[in-house]
C-alpha cells in the first residue's frame, strides 16, 4: 500500500521543520520521519509514563515505518560553522575571532552571539544556514529512499494542497488534484539529480547589497489521515515561516528564546554592540531629556508673560508722569 501511493502521490514535507528536528535532535531528544505521510514525531519524555510505553510498542510494532532523524554531531556543527568562516566571511579579523570562538567552549551559542552582533554577516549566516542543512537534509531523504517534495519549493496555492492531502488516500481524484499529482512527481524528480545536492554557489566574491524582498509564505493545513492513535500527542507541528526563526543552538527552543536571553545579558553586563542596541538607548535618553524641557518651555511662555506685563507697567507710569512735569512748570 505505502509503495503504491509513494507513486502516486510524494510525501509534502515541511523542509523548516525537517531542519528545526535536524538542529535539535541529541542524545536527550529523538525525532522520527513517517515514511507513509511524512509527519513528524517528537518523543516528549515530559508525557505519562503510558503515552511512552504506547509509543515504544507502536515503533518497535513497525520500525519500517518511522526514520529516525540522525544527531547532529559537535564535528559536524564544527565543520558548518568553519565553512562558514571560510567561505563567506571576508575580514581578517572576524574570520579570526570567530575561529577562536568555534575551538572554545559553548562555541555554537558564542557563535551566535557574535553572529547577531554585526549585522551583514548575520545575514550571510542565515543563508549559508539554509542552505547547508538542505543539502543535508536532501542527501538524508535520498539515502533512505524517500519520495517527496518541499512545500516550500511547489507553487500550487493552499487550497489546493489541502485538497491533495484529503485524497491522499483515493486511486480516483478529481482532474485538478491529478494534475497536481503529475507536478509533484515531476518536482520529486529534481531532488534527485546533481543539483540537488551541488547548487553552485558563487564562491569568493562578496554579495552585492541588494534589498531582498522576501515574499509572505503561505503554508496548508496539517492534514494526516493515517497517523496511529499512540502517536497523535507526540506529532511535532510548529508553525515555522522564516529560517530566521530556526536557531542553531541546541540549547534555546527558539530564536525568540535565544534573543530574550541575550538581551538579559545585555542589560546585566551594559553591553551594547549592534546598532539596533545604540539606537535604543539613544531614544531612552532622548525620552528622559526632552521631558524637562517640555516643562522648563510651559513655565518659560507664562514668566515672559509677565516679564511683558512688568515692562508694560513702567512704561505706562512714565507716559502717566510726563504731562504731570509740564503741568508743574
Amino acid at each position: 500500500m505505502s509503495k503504491i501511493t509513494a507513486k502516486r502521490h510524494p510525501l509534502i514535507l515541511r523542509l523548516l521543520r525537517l531542519m528545526d528536528a535536524f538542529t535539535k535532535s541529541d542524545d536527550e531528544r529523538d525525532f522520527y520521519l513517517d515514511t507513509k505521510e511524512g509527519f513528524l514525531i517528537f518523543i516528549d519524555l515530559g508525557k505519562s509514563a503510558e503515552d511512552i510505553e504506547a509509543l515504544s510498542v507502536e515503533l518497535k510494532t513497525h520500525p519500517d515505518r518511522y526514520c529516525a532523524i540522525p544527531k547532529l554531531s559537535f564535528y559536524e556543527t564544527k565543520k558548518i560553522m568553519e565553512g562558514f568562516v571560510n567561505e563567506k566571511v571576508y575580514d581578517i579579523d572576524t574570520k579570526e575571532k570567530l575561529l577562536d570562538i568555534i575551538h572554545s567552549k559553548d562555541a555554537r551559542e558564542n557563535f551566535l552571539d557574535f553572529i547577531y552582533d554585526h549585522l551583514t554577516e548575520q545575514e550571510k549566516w542565515q543563508q549559508y544556514y539554509l542552505e547547508r542543512f538542505r543539502i543535508r537534509i536532501i542527501e538524508w531523504l535520498r539515502q533512505n529512499n524517500f519520495h517527496f517534495v518541499f512545500e516550500e519549493d511547489l507553487d500550487l496555492g493552499k487550497s489546493l494542497l489541502e485538497k491533495i492531502k484529503l485524497h491522499f488516500l483515493d486511486n480516483k481524484a478529481p482532474k485538478d488534484v491529478q494534475a497536481a499529482r503529475e507536478v509533484l512527481e515531476q518536482k520529486a524528480r529534481s531532488y534527485y539529480s546533481l543539483e540537488a545536492l551541488n547548487p553552485r554557489p558563487k564562491r569568493g566574491r562578496p554579495p552585492k547589497q541588494i534589498i531582498k524582498i522576501t515574499p509572505e509564505v503561505q503554508l496548508s493545513h496539517d492534514l494526516f489521515l493515517t497517523v496511529p492513535p499512540p502517536l497523535r500527542s507526540f506529532l511535532y507541528i510548529p508553525e515555522i515561516i522564516a529560517s530566521t526563526a530556526i536557531t542553531f543552538s541546541s540549547k534555546y527552543e527558539t530564536e525568540e528564546d535565544f534573543l530574550a536571553s541575550r538581551n538579559q545579558n545585555k542589560l546585566l553586563t551594559g553591553h551594547w554592540n549592534t546598532l539596533d542596541d545604540k539606537l535604543s538607548a539613544l531614544r531612552s535618553l532622548a525620552v528622559k531629556t526632552e521631558q524637562p524641557k517640555v516643562a522648563t518651555l510651559n513655565w518659560g511662555d507664562k514668566d515672559d508673560d509677565e516679564e511683558d506685563d512688568d515692562e508694560e507697567e513702567p512704561s505706562r507710569k512714565k507716559k502717566a508722569k510726563v504731562p504731570l512735569k509740564k503741568s508743574k512748570k
